[in-house]
């Protein structure tokens, strides 16, 4: 998966980089926008008019990534916008018990190999190469306190594991699913219903069913979905996953922030300027430049909005079309500012190009309302086809230890038949969410000896976002009492919970392909929008999580899809040497040597 200062009964925000968390008396107010802008950037001056070459929106993953690769390459006319007061976007860490780092959005480094976020972390000693994995026992019990075999639980999780795998299978293989499956959750369910049936033992087949339960709600939270009946089925391989297992960095996903801020300067990143429109298209009058109204011009039919957002094949010479600054910066724009940007704050930014960045949450909303003129059909079809789900965390904090020093996870196999009796249009209802939503919480994993983390999705995650962090805290301690059978598990002295669907400036987690949305769908999210189509370079670049149509969801597709936006705008049309890594090292002999479990 991955922003305004609130009281507990209220949506929480993120927190700044610094993780500006105040507890008192179990409470905890999480601060983003209210705090000073953070690592002494610079808040936004709404006083005038700003040119600049290239303006990037978003100081997220994406957004610092095609800084990087501007200034490696010669090109430092650029400012980065951020709604937020801090840099980061989803990924944010903060500190708790005994400065202990939590992540409040990404977790994990995906894999190790051809992972440039892995690369970078290991080149600025933020992982450790000797990676010595800690104990995970997994603990898996009933409602009623009943502890499943250990032999039981592996052999489901083998068996789901193997279910998962075939469902990847049918993006690259020709043959097709049984009939009327075309979801994952179908699919898995199907086979599922297929492995039981051997099972004589009714209570045995009921207790095998609860922890394939379980396996799919934790699906969801990986996938980033309310349910896996709503993931595409012949989609679902399209994802890429890297080999080498997840990595945490010790110091907090945080600190992979420092290394990709250090080069740009301080000034060229403005916070706290949110983006209320971007005039892409636009064309010069006796006035100056303005944009298009397409509605007034013939250019509405999709053959033509075809030109203005494809490379042009039939080029002329850049000078008939785009003047190139004299400058040693090596970026190519139109001096008088192609695109124009007004912010909220009422400054305006008059941009050669634009690097967007904003999530696919933030797009879903506003899209109609940001761009002027309106985006492409097939680009709006595409937002609205795709999926950006809610998965948010619940982090408990206690004074003292209380589970078993040998137990690192407590799943909870929740008995969901009344569940599954209740209709979909009454499961979405807030009388139903309200007695049901902490259902949805698979289970409770240690961070620390101290610390507990709990993950939920979909609607209920929704749900929970409108509750008091004490009311979270309350019903956890409820729900651990009584799968642990012990009443004497303490209460937290503090519960965080994140609330990245309420978030103005994310809309909930990350991207997923739903049932009849395919990877196509992120390809034409990416696709850079052209003013003319005589123009050699794009006006509008897309990046992010969401327009990676390999690595969608995560942090290194993020950082990939920032450097490919900004490789468009580098000048020369001619071949050219390209600087893709900030210093010298060649990591490919020593990742070579990872011996990998």
């Amino acid at each position: 998966m991955a922003d305004k200062s609130t009281e507990p009964t209220t949506p929480a925000s993120s927190p700044t980089e610094e993780g500006l968390v105040t507890a008192a008396a179990n409470r905890v107010v999480v601060t983003d926008e209210a705090a000073p802008s953070s690592g002494g950037y610079g808040s936004s001056s709404n006083n005038n008019s700003t040119h600049v070459k290239v303006l990037i929106i978003g100081a997220g993953m994406a957004g610092l990534s095609a800084a990087n690769h501007l200034l490696q390459n010669g090109c430092d006319d650029f400012l980065i916008v951020e709604a937020r007061g801090r840099v980061g976007g989803r990924i944010v860490s903060i500190p708790l018990d005994n400065n202990q780092k939590v992540e409040l959005g990404a977790n994990w480094i995906h894999g190790v190999l051809g992972n440039p976020i892995f690369e970078i972390a290991v080149q600025h000693g933020l992982v450790s190469v000797v990676n010595i994995p800690k104990p995970h026992k997994v603990v898996a019990t009933t409602e009623d306190g009943h502890q499943v075999p250990f032999s039981i639980l592996q052999e489901i999780y083998e068996a789901y594991v193997c279910f998962l795998r075939r469902c990847d299978e049918y993006f690259l293989c020709q043959y097709s699913p049984p009939p009327d499956i075309n979801s994952v959750g179908e699919h898995i369910n199907y086979e599922i219903e297929i492995y039981l049936s051997s099972v004589q033992d009714p209570k045995e087949k009921r207790l095998k069913q609860l922890i394939f339960n379980c396996l799919l709600k934790r699906e969801t939270c990986i996938t980033g979905c309310h349910n896996m009946n709503e993931v595409d089925l012949l989609e679902l391989g399209s994802y890429t996953e890297l080999q080498g297992g997840n990595i945490v960095l010790p110091a907090g996903y945080s600190s992979i922030l420092r290394p990709l801020s250090a080069q740009i300067p301080k000034g060229s990143i403005l916070t706290k300027c949110p983006v209320k429109k971007i005039h892409w298209k636009r064309k010069k009058t006796f006035t100056g430049l303005e944009t298009v109204d397409e509605h007034s011009e013939n250019e509405d039919s999709d053959d033509s909005e075809k030109t203005v957002t494809e490379v042009p094949t039939g080029a002329t010479q850049r000078g008939a079309s785009v003047e190139s600054n004299a400058s040693s910066s090596n970026c190519d724009y139109v001096p008088e500012g192609a695109v124009r940007v007004d912010c909220e704050n009422g400054q305006i930014f008059h941009a050669g190009h634009v690097i967007c960045t904003i999530p696919l949450g933030v797009l879903k909303h506003t899209h109609k309302t940001l761009f002027d003129p309106e985006l492409p059909h097939y680009k709006q079809e595409s937002i609205e086809n795709l999926m950006f789900g809610t998965v948010d965390k619940i982090i408990l904090v206690y004074e003292r230890p209380f589970l078993s020093a040998d137990i690192s996870e407590v799943m909870l196999l929740w008995d969901d038949e009344k569940q599954e009796a209740a209709s979909e249009e009454e499961r979405a209802t807030e009388a139903y969410l309200s007695k049901n939503w902490f259902k949805k919480i698979y289970s409770f994993a240690k961070i620390n000896d101290t610390l507990l983390l709990g993950w939920v999705s979909g609607r209920e995650a929704e749900y929970m976002e409108t509750l008091p962090h004490e009311q979270v805290g309350e019903k956890c301690t409820e729900l651990l009492r009584d799968f642990l059978q012990d009443p004497y598990v303490p209460k937290p002295k503090l519960c965080v919970c994140t609330s990245w669907k309420s978030q103005t400036y994310t809309g909930g987690a990350y991207t997923s392909i739903p049932v009849g949305a395919t990877q196509e769908d992120i390809e034409n999210l990416a696709q850079p929008l052209y003013a003319t189509p005589q123009a050699m370079k794009p006006a509008i670049v897309f990046a992010g999580e969401h327009t990676h149509s390999s690595f969608y969801s995560t942090v290194h597709g993020a950082y990939l899809s920032g450097r490919t936006a900004a490789q468009y705008l580098l000048a020369n049309d001619e071949p050219d040497e390209i600087i893709m890594e900030s210093d010298g090292s060649d990591l490919s002999a020593w990742m070579q040597g990872i011996a990998l479990d």
